[in-house]
């Protein structure tokens, strides 16, 4: 089988077929057990040059995509708009095409604008890959998420996956719509009426208001972390509110007739919607989610660098 997508960029999960995250999968696990040998770097991507432009603030997926280009051997240049020319005008092609003058093969960029990614891979020759726009996508956080179900219970077919929390302002609900939906999971979303888009069942997905409800109906809770930076207006009365209706406890989780796997792609605002008894629990698979970032990232990176174009 020939080791490339049939994508040349990857901006969001729905331009990824099946196959393409089957193949994403299958070579994650291969750098899964790179990254746990006491030798964890390979030379696949030696002589390939990696730009991460990161025009928002980012910890978790800016480290996790480093790290995982170090892993793969790559030249890296970080760029953080915060510290260069983006604060004095420079438009996003420019300071693109001053980065490509420096012979960059691939970019891996964060951007406040919904579909920045999509704008610049039609007006640049690097290879691009979303680590996330907006309120849009963010394919990677989705792709590690399902990885990591599919690593737990062997398979995502039929899963019943439940993501509770701000859905409204949250690209990685949206990604994981698509990625679990095309991996036949069934997909419930939970949280205020306020914080749930309209209109979103058209995407095949469940409606529920009751947490409760939703966690005697799923396998996997997705738990997300409240964005209060995006939120212009107020979506509930209050945190102590939120807290009391939406908020995960251990009691909580050990009153369910079944264990449920708890999940939460971080930073996890703990004591709001996960408390520590709940997030560090057996059921938890959060500290997997981050391992399995770096494996899914070097997969990414490696398919995309070796398609032909």
């Amino acid at each position: 089988m020939t080791q490339q997508l049939s994508v040349k960029h990857l901006l969001g999960i729905k331009d990824l077929t099946v196959e393409d995250i089957s193949q994403i999968f299958a070579t994650a696990a291969n750098f899964k057990d790179v990254i746990n040998r006491p030798i964890k770097k390979v030379p696949s991507l030696r002589d390939t040059t990696v730009a991460n432009l990161f025009f928002e603030n980012s910890t978790r997926t800016r480290l996790s995509f480093e790290l995982a280009e170090k892993r793969l051997s790559a030249d890296i240049i970080n760029f953080s708009a915060s510290s260069s020319s983006v604060s004095k005008g420079e438009t996003l092609i420019d300071t693109v095409n001053n980065i490509l003058a420096m012979k960059v093969d691939m970019i891996v960029m964060r951007h406040p604008k919904p579909g920045a990614a999509v704008f610049l891979s039609k007006h640049v020759k690097a290879k691009i890959i979303n680590a996330g726009d907006g309120t849009h996508e963010h394919p990677t956080q989705a792709l590690l998420d399902a990885f990591s179900i599919y690593e737990k219970l062997g398979t995502l077919s039929g899963v019943k996956v439940v993501i509770i929390g701000d859905i409204m302002h949250s690209r990685v609900a949206l990604s994981n719509i698509f990625c679990l939906k095309k991996l036949g999971a069934e997909v419930m979303v939970c949280g205020p009426v306020t914080l749930i888009p309209r209109h979103i069942e058209a995407l095949g997905v469940i409606v529920e208001n009751n947490l409760r409800k939703a966690l005697n109906w799923c396998d996997v809770a997705n738990v997300l972390r409240i964005q209060l930076e995006r939120q212009d207006i107020k979506y509930f009365p209050s945190l102590r509110e939120y807290i009391m209706l939406y908020g995960i406890n251990r009691e909580m989780l050990d009153s369910l007739k079944k264990e449920i796997v708890v999940m939460h792609p971080g930073p996890i605002n703990r004591g709001v919607e996960l408390t520590s008894d709940a997030a560090d629990s057996r059921q938890s698979i959060i500290l997997q989610q981050v391992e399995n970032g770096v494996a899914v990232r070097m997969a990414v990176l490696y398919l995309l660098a070796g398609r032909q174009d």
